[in-house]
């Protein structure tokens, strides 16, 4: 028997209505800005869909057209409400949203469980939402895909990138790093920390500290990996909560970014 983990935020985040979600997903796509980039990894906010949708979308629409050659999307974020020693794998077999459930992947899984920094933890996944957002904009854009889902704790980043490398894969493995940047500051302040982060992550610069984003550290990490594989970032969006459905006085930062190999642009 299949065991499922349930969606945790549907219906808060985002619709629990998968006809309303599949809609609100197509949406945020069909207004992305195109793209010709042919992405590797990509860094995607994970707040409520009416704060950071539009910016997901962003990262999600340069996938387009290598959408049929990725069958494995390895997902990174850190976790919010439950404390974890190292990098956690859950203990289902599938993920489920509105859309359908999504696979584990089982050999990338049977990679890395015996490494030290990687730890099973069925709390750390029951009620986190960074990596659960990101699966109805995957399930939409991606036809058939395994995932292998980790909640990031207390690691390195030297740790991060050991568990990606082990995993790289060729076009077929995409790397999802979910992260939102600077938490509750005033819209201008915002826009400076959010700046400078992310021109630390253009210039491939780690680490990234967790008051910049709350995901640093898979950024620190997928940047190590970044250095190795020589892949070059690109800013897709830039915008706060401030710009898209909240008050001004405290905001939440987002930033997309599409990390390529350094030929790796459509031709046209």
């Amino acid at each position: 028997m299949t065991a499922i983990r349930q969606p945790a935020v549907a219906g808060m985040f985002y619709p629990a209505d998968p006809d309303q979600l599949g809609l609100d997903v197509r949406d945020f796509l069909r207004t992305a800005p195109s793209s010709s980039l042919r992405p590797k990894a990509l860094i995607v906010p994970h707040a409520g869909y009416v704060y950071s949708g539009p910016i997901a979308a962003s990262a999600y629409a340069t996938l387009k057209d290598i959408a049929p050659l990725i069958r494995r999307v390895v997902l990174l974020g850190p976790t919010h409400r439950v404390a974890v020693q190292g990098m956690a794998l859950p203990d289902t077999d599938a993920f489920e949203t509105p859309l359908g459930q999504v696979m584990l992947d089982t050999e990338a899984i049977r990679a890395i469980a015996q490494m030290p920094q990687v730890v099973v933890s069925a709390e750390a996944h029951a009620q986190e939402h960074s990596l659960e957002v990101q699966l109805p904009f995957l399930q939409s854009v991606l036809k058939n895909f395994t995932l292998l889902p980790l909640a990031v704790g207390m690691a390195t980043a030297a740790e991060v990138a050991e568990v990606l490398e082990s995993v790289w894969g060729g076009d077929e493995t995409l790397i999802v790093i979910s992260s939102d940047l600077s938490h509750y500051l005033p819209y201008a302040a915002a826009q400076f920390v959010d700046s400078k982060t992310t021109r630390s992550i253009l210039d491939l610069k780690q680490p990234i500290a967790h008051e910049e984003a709350c995901g640093g550290t898979p950024i620190s990490g997928l940047i190590i990996a970044a250095h190795k594989h020589h892949l070059t970032p690109h800013l897709l969006d830039l915008r706060n909560s401030g710009d898209t459905a909240g008050s001004r006085d405290r905001v939440v930062g987002y930033g997309a970014f599409a990390f390529c190999a350094e030929n790796e642009h459509a031709k046209h």
